[in-house]
């Protein structure tokens, strides 16, 4: 049985993280208020980003910035934006 969360992101309770995929504090509290759905709604704006604009995951600005990305996306409801991306219409 799924472990259940009450999810920051999707405002609701979800099934959680099976296990606490970052490290430090902002991985605990992702483990404990973010579900698997959200997560994975995040992973494919984080590999857009990562894409898009260039990332080095090796630099640690670039893995600063994309946590910021990060905690504004999951937390803070703040979309993430991504130049030259339009998303798709629901009627397409």
């Amino acid at each position: 049985m799924a472990r259940k969360v009450n999810c920051q992101y999707l405002k609701k309770e979800a099934d959680g993280l099976a296990f606490q995929l970052y490290p430090g504090e902002l991985g605990k509290r992702i483990f404990d208020n973010i579900s698997q759905e959200a997560w994975s709604l995040w992973q494919a704006k984080q590999t857009m980003l990562i894409n898009e604009k260039k990332l080095n995951m090796m630099n640690v600005d670039d893995r600063k910035f994309l946590e910021e990305q990060m905690v504004n996306f999951l937390f803070e409801g703040k979309e993430v934006e991504i130049e030259g991306y339009v998303p798709q219409k629901d009627d397409e």
